[in-house]
């Protein structure tokens, strides 16, 4: 069902009856969040007001993770949502990766792919 506005119905409001309060998730590859990704959420994940679109219990998490060459012990590590733009100053590339993760479901979904840095050493005058 579709409303007006051209968003969906939640599935307790199309059967006419409210969502339960508790819905765990068993599809496989939707609820498949990881140990180390939940506990990135926990420690170093920025909360948001969105509800997570599957259990609509917990208000889902942004995670961001930081990978490639440049950034070396700091690649592949899970950063605070402003620590990546920082790091953009002092390093030449790396790709940012930023999930939305729900902990009460495990559901996760990457939603931002970028690559930041401050590009290649200038060599413009040397020879």
């Amino acid at each position: 069902m579709v409303t007006e506005e051209g968003g969906g119905l939640r599935a307790g409001e199309a059967r006419g009856t409210a969502p339960t309060p508790f819905r765990p998730c068993f599809r496989p590859g939707i609820c498949d969040a990881q140990p180390c990704l939940l506990r990135a959420a926990r420690h170093f994940g920025g909360s948001t007001e969105r509800p997570c679109p599957v259990c609509e219990r917990k208000n889902v998490t942004n995670v961001t993770y930081v990978y490639g060459d440049s950034p070396g012990r700091h690649a592949g590590r899970a950063k605070p949502t402003s620590e990546p733009r920082e790091m953009a100053h002092d390093y030449v590339e790396f790709r940012v990766y930023a999930v939305e993760v729900c902990q009460g479901c495990s559901w996760n979904h990457l939603t931002v792919s970028n690559v930041l840095g401050n590009g290649p050493p200038d060599t413009v005058g040397t020879t």
